[in-house]
């Protein structure tokens, strides 16, 4: 029974990933893949870690906790230690020589760290209590959201080293990686239909990430 836990916390991030890297033209090493996805995943654990005390400032069930700037805290927390988590592995990477391999690598731990949630709530909400439903809300919600934030900051990140000016570019990518984020909760936490809005905000973020992706692919080899 664990094991059907555990692949059913594992099949959103792996159909998602899966999807996403067959439209990479130049494909990155599996070893490369491997280690990035392992990187977010442990990356969970430090988010969590990181929002456990932060929520240690403000009791559970308060007004704050449903407030804008809360939700905005705790999606920075995530959008941040998905980036340090590819940043650690790929940075100076032989492996790394391409803009559009930071949508890649991004996408890839931030499939890692979704796992890892997905295989949090599947135990604790318990194999007999999970259902289509349940299922497909992490497919098309909290999964997609994080592919789709991440390649949100590695747009910009690949964007960044196009222009030489990484720095600059990785923060407004952490900024609008962490606008949908908090968008997407937001809507989710207020409004009683609020997941339908929240796909809804996803699937028009999904047209702009992959009309991005696009883009990049037309940049060739570059010195990162």
């Amino acid at each position: 029974m664990n094991f059907l836990v555990l692949l059913l916390g594992l099949i959103p991030s792996f159909i998602w990933l899966s999807f996403f890297l067959q439209e990479d033209i130049h494909p990155e090493p599996r070893k490369m893949i491997f280690a990035v996805f392992i990187t977010g995943a442990l990356a969970a654990l430090g988010a969590y870690f990181i929002q456990l005390w932060l929520s240690g400032y403000f009791p559970a069930g308060s007004e704050f906790t449903h407030s804008l700037l809360y939700i905005a805290a705790f999606a920075g927390v995530e959008e941040f230690v998905k980036f340090l988590a590819t940043y650690t592995v790929i940075w100076r990477s032989a492996y790394f020589d391409e803009p559009i391999d930071a949508m890649v690598y991004m996408m890839t731990a931030a499939m890692g760290l979704a796992a890892v949630e997905n295989i949090a709530i599947a135990f604790d909400t318990g194999i007999a209590a999970i259902t289509v439903g349940s299922l497909m809300f992490r497919f098309l919600g909290a999964t997609l959201l994080h592919a789709l934030s991440s390649l949100v900051m590695g747009y910009y990140w690949g964007r960044g080293i196009i222009k030489k000016h990484t720095a600059i570019y990785l923060m407004w990518g952490f900024i609008m990686a962490t606008l949908l984020h908090t968008i997407f909760n937001y809507l989710i936490v207020v409004f009683d239909a609020g997941i339908l809005y929240a796909i809804g905000v996803l699937i028009l973020a999904a047209f702009f990430v992959f009309y991005d992706f696009e883009k990049l692919k037309k940049n060739d080899t570059i010195t990162v």
